[in-house]
């Protein structure tokens, strides 16, 4: 991938299928390198209709919006337009929700992260980006943070990683008052 080759971010995102927190968790990663946009844009000139490279492309411009480097209107835009490629994918929700965590109102956290849910209800990424911003905007206490995560392991199945989710909302919380 470091000589350019986006075919190997595509077979990699092909090969995940619809393990949605494998496809998440690479798809971000990805995102981070800083030659993702290339490869995404290369992509998508030779295959237009791709969902994985119109996600791989919004996750891309997510990053940038949250460095300062790009729209942040652009970056829900192209999310919006990958969303639509692949109606069952949450990744492009997931990049909505990390855009809507450090820049949106919480309405706007709170939608995409139904939507991600509402494709994958387990999704553990989604669940502790939600953790975390409710750490970070909760006043007064902690009860919505632990609600929100005692809720979301008690509702999952009993392999899941939420089952851990209360373990990193007490994290998380921990985390917000250190830097306070």
């Amino acid at each position: 991938m470091t000589q350019g080759r986006w075919q190997s971010a595509r077979s990699l995102l092909l090969h995940t299928g619809d393990d949605w927190d494998r496809r998440g968790h690479r798809a971000t990663v990805l995102a981070r390198e800083p030659y993702a946009i290339a490869w995404a844009r290369e992509w998508l000139l030779a295959e237009p209709g791709s969902a994985g490279a119109a996600t791989l492309y919004a996750l891309t411009l997510v990053r940038r919006a949250l460095r300062g480097k790009d729209d942040p209107e652009r970056a829900r835009e192209a999310c919006a337009g990958a969303a639509a490629l692949a109606p069952a994918d949450p990744t492009p929700w997931l990049g909505l929700l990390l855009l809507a965590r450090y820049l949106g109102t919480d309405e706007e956290t709170r939608r995409a992260f139904t939507e991600v849910r509402r494709r994958h209800p387990e999704h553990h990424h989604a669940h502790h980006l939600m953790a975390a911003r409710i750490a970070e905007t909760e006043t007064g206490g902690t009860y919505e943070l632990c609600a929100f995560a005692e809720r979301a392991a008690a509702e999952a199945p009993a392999d899941s990683p939420l089952a851990v989710l209360p373990v990193v909302a007490n994290a998380e919380r921990h985390r917000v008052l250190a830097a306070t």
